[in-house]
């Protein structure tokens, strides 16, 4: 009885094989790969590059024209976030309120991300009362407080409700912040200065009650003796 033939297979002939048939696209995949590795890298040299100048330009800036120049030439680059800050640290110090903080506004639409930007806002709202905003810049700090609960500015942005709220002699209000913050705070620094602020303010004052009725054992009516005549008198007599 005859068997089927075997047919075996020759290892080098199949992969000569398989590179006839696919060398093009293996070529093509090739070329993306090396392609998109040079990119990267390349990438990766031009913001190294960038960041190093930019933090040299920075480290040379002294006046408002030199930190605009800085974002202006490099707004990518980690210093650009840095400049945004000096900048309106500077103008602070000038008292130019507004202009620190349209300079802060553009930090947080540029870097929404960034980890400053709680940062940012504290000082936005003190340039507003600075600015005679106190009610602009209350709300400025509840925000803080209510969306970067856990940041370190979530605090001290309930310190600053506390004192504007004293100065302002809603003192029942700034009570209340300064309870949440012992209670939501208790280990921290707020705490201890929120104990300070509670300290300064005016006592809560007492609801008044009416005095309570005592009562008392019925007094018997006094009765004036009676004078007696003479003649009663004599016929009592035996």
């Amino acid at each position: 009885m005859q068997t089927a033939p075997t047919s075996s297979t020759d290892p080098i002939l199949e992969t000569q094989l398989f590179w006839t048939r696919y060398k093009t696209p293996i070529f093509v995949v090739l070329i993306i790969v090396l392609c998109g590795a040079a990119g990267y890298g390349a990438f990766r040299i031009y913001t190294s590059r960038r960041d190093t100048n930019a933090a040299a330009l920075l480290a040379q800036a002294k006046s408002a024209p030199d930190y605009e120049k800085v974002i202006a030439q490099y707004p990518g680059a980690g210093a650009a976030s840095s400049a945004y800050l000096l900048l309106a640290t500077q103008q602070r110090e000038k008292q130019q309120y507004a202009e620190a903080n349209a300079t802060l506004e553009k930090f947080i639409n540029a870097h929404p991300k960034h980890e400053f930007v709680s940062t940012a806002k504290m000082a936005m709202a003190a340039n507003l009362d600075s600015m005679g905003q106190a009610d602009a810049a209350l709300e400025i700090y509840r925000q803080i407080a209510t969306n970067y609960a856990q940041s370190y500015n979530g605090p001290l942005a309930l310190i600053a409700q506390a004192q504007m709220l004293k100065g302002k002699g809603q003192s029942e209000e700034a009570r209340r912040v300064c309870e949440t913050v012992m209670a939501q705070y208790r280990e921290s620094y707020a705490a201890m200065e929120a104990a300070q602020i509670l300290k300064t303010l005016k006592p809560a004052p007492v609801p008044a009650t009416a005095p309570a009725a005592t009562e008392s054992a019925p007094v018997a009516p006094s009765v004036a003796p009676v004078a007696q005549s003479p003649a009663a008198s004599v016929a009592k007599k035996p």
